[in-house]
């Protein structure tokens, strides 16, 4: 029987290492960015431009989560390990944006972009 787990239980490995996730993983693999152009008369077409992958997540703050530890990362392999048996390898990556610490629900927002961003399969 094929597996119908859609969403559920996931993992977030910075180099092999893996974080607590806490919740909102988001991936965005896309290295380009397709924009519909309109003139006058109709659509002319598209443009293509280059956009940044990325990977999201909330970690929980345990563990000996260092937000310094957190910013030194850069040219790391990110690896995002989905409910539906998708892996998605983020690699060079690095932290990007500030880090913000939720001292009310213990949780580090961190976002990771990288240079290229893989489905495995």
């Amino acid at each position: 029987m094929a597996n119908n787990r859609i969403a559920g239980v996931c993992y977030l490995k910075v180099d092999g290492a893996q974080y607590a996730l806490r919740g909102s993983l988001t991936v965005s693999p896309d290295s380009i960015e397709r924009e519909g152009i309109a003139g006058m008369d109709g659509v002319h077409g598209y443009k293509e431009t280059p956009r940044v992958p990325s990977i999201s997540a909330d970690l929980s703050d345990i563990g000996g989560l260092s937000l310094e530890t957190l910013r030194a990362i850069t040219d790391a392999t990110i690896t995002a390990e989905l409910a539906n048996g998708k892996v998605y390898t983020l690699r060079n990556a690095w932290v990007a944006g500030a880090l913000e610490l939720d001292a009310g629900e213990g949780q580090v927002s961190v976002t990771f972009e990288g240079m290229k961003c893989e489905e495995m399969k």
